[in-house]
């Protein structure tokens, strides 16, 4: 019997660090954590987390915080890491807390491997919290350093991610060290996911296609702070949020920036050892994540991993066991025309590296001008049909192939440039040679100590305790093995994540605004800046969208309309329902106005004086809410009759704010104005004299358009030395005692019919 417990004794000092259960949740002043004796753990006092050395590789040691889980073995779910970078041997190696306040991690009792930096002349002790923080306090309870200043690549619930911070994911499953890719704050104070590789590096959420604001995302905030609470809701100081799948549970939850580069929440249940589940994750497409293949390679999706990686035809992978690599070419293109030809791949893109851009571009053109060029490897070629205003083709020659992926959906090809005669034009993209994804290299440290004489005795009892224990293992493995397959079969799975909510009006797709306009049919209304047609949303809305002109303003007109008019909510200003930004493409979707702009009206009988009144009211009322109501002044700088329209009940609704500028409140003048704005004749004349720019500018346009509606009359049309207002002055001053000078300039379609007093 006594035998018996002395074996069981041994067998236990044998168990996983993760199952040991180390009676202290702290380490005082002048002890240390060995690397030898697995006892030597710290765990919380909930039980939740334990801290101690974590086996990362042969001889190789992290000392790491994990959640605390029987028999995980080294498949630990590790939330920080200290020395991540330089594992200590598994002999002599120790954590120390000093006399000096200092924490000191040394490798194999000579090496210092890591420490915190920390001097504290009275007492100090080590504490690992229920929360996952490990904090080091003084004898006055001052925090003088916590883990959760310095993550690794996880955050767990009310663990904040600071400007100074960074999520750097691990290099592989099975390689704990840094890798490529990082969360951080950018200096434009937007949270973002960047590939940082050997070679390249590039930003690939939010989707760089689209600008900060498109994603929902704001540059204007000084804190820089994200974190998220245990009930699954993460929030961000740039704007960005999102919810968990299972909000609201009281779960085990961690945000882990995974070696994939994707950035997932995971959850189980509040006990823990349960299985962990994806309940948000910030890329859907696995493939769009840069640098997942490596250069000159492909990524396809594929339904049991999500990714599969292939070298491009006349490449070969640099390492089998790290995609990230990439592949190489097998031979040696030459810069003369006639010994190069192009191997076209359908529908596979390789975003950015682009050299130039070239539109209207045919394949013939874009060929000899890849050729043209020893830097080239090749060309996308894109021919979007039913583009704006025609079909053009598009030529993008590229001088590296980063990021590539064949996706069916995409509208495009590339051209890869390889030696003439190659035997490679017939390759098909199903063809390509590829390997998974997921063989990647465990990190092999070598270490040697020197060896010490050891009893027969011991060992043999050493020996038959892991032999014992290896089938106790096995046992309690194939247990749980069951229990799992079980827990599956009920339902539980991974989740799928959702995209979050980018703006409080609707992005619509450029399919939906086609269906909407039936291809675009209908023309209401043309200008400088785009066309306007009209349509009818699935919900049978009806709408009048905007299609913005690239040759003209294009993006900064689309800019500041969204942007100003997000911002605006008045009865006479104009509705802005959504907005569509799809590749080249720039559309606004606004409230249909039945009877359309003021200028059309002008000439019509439909416009009595008193209708005429409510308008230049309902008009004067808008642009006094964007000049001294709004929390950000807006000046809208192109008044006119054309940009006031009639909704059907003929009440006014100022619209295009496309060269609208806001103020600052704490200024009326604006010195930011790079060009003169608005239209000839409505113009004020502070714009050519370089005077400041107040709200003065639309008073005087909006008081133009009051002259148009009195006297019928286009400033636009008046002849250069007799403009309109000079011709008002002039009979102004002529007038008599018996000749009244109101009615000579009023329109003589709106004159009262049935009076004849000056003041009717």
């Amino acid at each position: 019997m006594a035998t018996l417990l002395f074996l069981l004794l041994l067998l236990s000092t044998l168990s996983s660090p993760c199952s040991s259960s180390a009676s202290s949740d702290s380490l005082s002043m002048d002890s240390s954590l060995s690397v030898e004796n697995t006892d030597d753990v710290l765990t919380s006092p909930g039980g939740v987390f334990s801290a101690g050395f974590f086996p990362v590789g042969d001889n190789a040691y992290v000392f790491s915080i994990w959640f605390s889980e029987a028999l995980c073995g080294s498949n630990c779910s590790v939330v920080w890491m200290a020395n991540r970078d330089q594992p200590v041997n598994g002999k002599g190696s120790k954590l120390s807390l000093l006399k000096s306040g200092n924490i000191v991690l040394t490798d194999a009792g000579r090496i210092t491997a890591w420490s915190t930096n920390t001097v504290t002349r009275s007492s100090a002790k080590l504490y690992l919290h229920d929360n996952g923080n490990l904090a080091l306090y003084d004898i006055e309870g001052e925090v003088l350093w916590q883990s959760f200043d310095f993550p690794t690549d996880t955050l767990l619930p009310e663990q904040p991610l600071f400007k100074d911070m960074q999520l750097v994911s691990s290099t592989s499953k099975t390689n704990y060290s840094s890798g490529f890719y990082k969360l951080y704050f950018d200096t434009d104070n937007v949270l973002r996911l960047l590939y940082d590789g050997p070679e390249a590096s590039s930003i690939y959420w939010p989707d760089p296609e689209f600008m900060s604001w498109e994603a929902g995302r704001s540059t204007f905030n000084s804190t820089r702070v994200a974190f998220f609470n245990s009930l699954g809701n993460f929030s961000s100081s740039d704007g960005f949020t999102f919810t968990a799948a299972d909000y609201g549970d009281r779960l085990q939850r961690r945000l882990k920036l995974d070696v994939d580069g994707n950035l997932r929440l995971y959850s189980r249940g509040d006990g823990g050892g349960g299985t962990w589940v994806v309940s948000w994750q910030a890329m859907t497409q696995t493939c769009r994540i840069h640098g997942v293949c490596g250069p000159n390679s492909l990524c396809n999706y594929d339904p049991g991993s999500g990714k599969r990686c292939s070298c491009l035809p006349g490449f070969k992978i640099k390492s089998f066991s790290d995609w990230s690599l990439g592949c190489e070419p097998e031979f040696n293109l030459s810069c003369t025309r006639s010994e190069i030809e192009f191997v076209q791949l359908k529908n596979v893109e390789f975003f950015g590296y682009d050299y130039a851009f070239y539109p209207n571009y045919t394949l013939q053109m874009c060929e000899d001008l890849c050729s043209r060029s020893c830097n080239c490897k090749g060309f996308q070629f894109k021919f979007i049909k039913h583009d704006y205003p025609s079909n053009i083709p598009y030529c993008y020659p590229k001088n590296a192939l980063l990021n590539g992926h064949h996706s069916p959906n995409f509208e495009g090809d590339i051209y890869l440039k390889v030696p003439r005669n190659s035997s490679l034009s017939n390759i098909r993209v199903n063809q390509l040679i590829g390997l998974e994804c997921s063989g990647l290299a465990t990190k092999h440290l070598d270490r040697t100590y020197p060896k010490r004489q050891e009893d027969r005795s011991v060992r043999f009892v050493l020996l038959f305790s892991i032999a014992v224990g290896v089938v106790e293992f096995f046992g309690i493995f194939l247990v749980w093995c069951f229990l799992i397959r079980t827990h599956q079969n009920s339902g539980a799975g991974e989740l799928q994540g959702y995209s979050p909510i980018a703006t409080h009006f609707r992005r619509f797709t450029l399919s939906e605004l086609k269906k909407a306009t039936r291809g675009f049919r209908e023309e209401i209304g043309r200008g400088a800046g785009g066309i306007v047609y009209k349509g009818m949303l699935s919900d049978h809305r009806v709408v009048a969208i905007k299609r913005l002109n690239e040759a003209y303003q294009g993006e900064a007109e689309f800019q500041a309309e969204v942007s100003t008019i997000g911002k605006l909510n008045h009865m006479n200003l104009i509705d802005l329902w959504g907005y569509c930004a799809e590749g080249k493409h720039r559309l606004l979707v606004y409230k249909y106005m039945e009877h359309g702009s003021l200028a059309e009206n002008l000439t019509s009988n439909a416009l009595d004086s008193e209708k005429r009144f409510d308008i230049a009211v309902g008009t004067a009322k808008g642009l006094a809410y964007l000049h001294e109501e709004c929390l950000e002044w807006v000046l809208h700088c192109d008044v006119k009759p054309q940009n006031i329209l009639l909704d059907s009940d003929y009440h006014p609704k100022v619209s295009d704010f496309g060269l609208s500028q806001p103020v600052n409140r704490g200024s009326r003048t604006n010195p930011r104005f790079s060009r003169i704005r608005g239209t000839r004749g409505y113009m004020a004349p502070e714009w050519v004299l370089n005077l400041p720019i107040t709200s003065k500018v639309d008073v005087y346009s909006y008081g133009m358009v009051l002259l148009e509606m009195v006297t019928g009359k286009s400033p636009y049309e008046e002849n250069e030395h007799r403009m309109l207002v000079k011709r008002i002055r002039e009979n102004m001053n002529t007038a008599n005692a018996t000749d009244s000078w109101v009615e000579k300039i009023i329109d003589p379609r709106q004159r009262c019919k049935t009076c004849h007093e000056p003041s009717s």
